[in-house]
């Protein structure tokens, strides 16, 4: 092959892939475009009012493609399926209580993005704000509305596998007083002190008492469930096998994630329930593996999201056992209920 031949062969290859390039650009772009567009049959989403204190509301980010995707919307939370009202205010994940809310949100950059977590009052006006060192997973509000708390990927991108990196924090909203991660605490295991550099902590949920927290521990290879003390700056496991707790209203059950043998390494997780009481596990309705970390929507009844057309819709099973689980709307995550 002459030196021209393969000087022409070159600037083919070049020029395909430059077109390939150019395409998959324009693809992008018309589906970033499709995003802005109401899709026929979609969630109807109108711009309004939402606050945090009115009775009787939902309130969510709005995964249907439109003007008002990824804001908060909110819907009576006795007709999920209503049609939504906008507040113009995007989060990543959310959650609120007490008339408290946090906010995670990406700030897109020239180069990359870089995130935030903001504390809202019931208006959902802006109340403080904190880096957040990654890509952000889990919000949580307490019962009284005076902490918050968030994790954020730090390394890897999926609780699914081993090799990701977790930091998970806690704000007292009242005096702004951060706590940057978990990992500060001192850890009891087995009534002994613990420590390890592989510890990555995640999905804190308040007690009503300003004081108790629950949160995964993950280190070894094992997970535990782990009791948190605000005041004395400790976490003690009570539990192994344990993700992304969420404490009942009344303050006596977890609902959990919880990864069963033989299931796919993608998709390794069934919902379950701990008495924290007896410690006995009840194994719930849904079969299917999720990833979130589910909502009380009253002592019987959790809320949780699973992959939809939009990303992801809710769905809901009881705490029991009992029962089976179903779909109360489309296009939606990060749910709150508001009393």
């Amino acid at each position: 092959m002459t030196a021209r031949n393969r000087i022409l062969i070159l600037l083919a290859a070049v020029l395909a892939l430059a077109g390939v390039a150019v395409a998959s650009v324009l693809h992008a772009s018309a589906r970033a475009d499709r995003r802005d567009e109401a899709q026929a049959g979609g969630p109807q989403v109108t711009p309004g009012k939402v606050t945090l204190t009115a009775p009787g509301r939902l309130v969510f980010r709005n995964m249907a493609w439109g003007p008002h995707r990824d804001e908060l919307t909110t819907v009576p939370s006795s007709a999920p399926s209503a049609p939504r009202t906008a507040s113009g205010v995007k989060c990543l994940r959310f959650y609120a209580a007490a008339g408290t809310g946090v906010c995670l949100q990406a700030v897109h950059g020239p180069v990359s993005d870089t995130y935030r977590a903001l504390i809202l009052d019931a208006r959902l006006k802006e109340r403080a704000r904190y880096d957040v060192p990654g890509i952000p997973s889990r919000a949580r509000v307490s019962p009284t509305g005076h902490f918050a708390a968030w994790t954020a990927f730090v390394g890897g991108d999926s609780y699914a596998g081993t090799n990701f990196s977790t930091r998970a924090a806690i704000v007292d909203v009242r005096t702004g007083e951060l706590t940057p991660t978990l990992e500060s605490f001192k850890i009891i295991r087995n009534g002994e002190s613990y420590t390890s550099p592989d510890v990555n902590f995640w999905g804190v949920t308040f007690a009503a008492d300003d004081r108790t927290f629950y949160a995964t521990l993950a280190t070894k290879g094992k997970t535990y469930l782990v009791r948190g003390d605000l005041r004395e700056n400790t976490v003690t496991t009570i539990h192994e096998n344990v993700e992304c707790p969420s404490l009942s209203p009344d303050g006596t059950r977890i609902a959990y994630k919880k990864r069963v043998p033989g299931l796919p390494k993608d998709a390794p997780w069934r919902l379950y329930v701990l008495d924290l009481r007896t410690m006995k596990e009840t194994p719930l309705a849904e079969t299917r593996s999720v990833d979130d970390q589910a909502v009380w929507k009253t002592p019987e009844t959790i809320v949780y999201a699973l992959p939809g057309d939009y990303g992801a819709d809710l769905y809901e099973t009881p705490a029991n056992g009992t029962g089976h689980p179903h779909r109360i709307t489309t296009a939606a995550v990060s749910p709150a209920y508001i009393d």
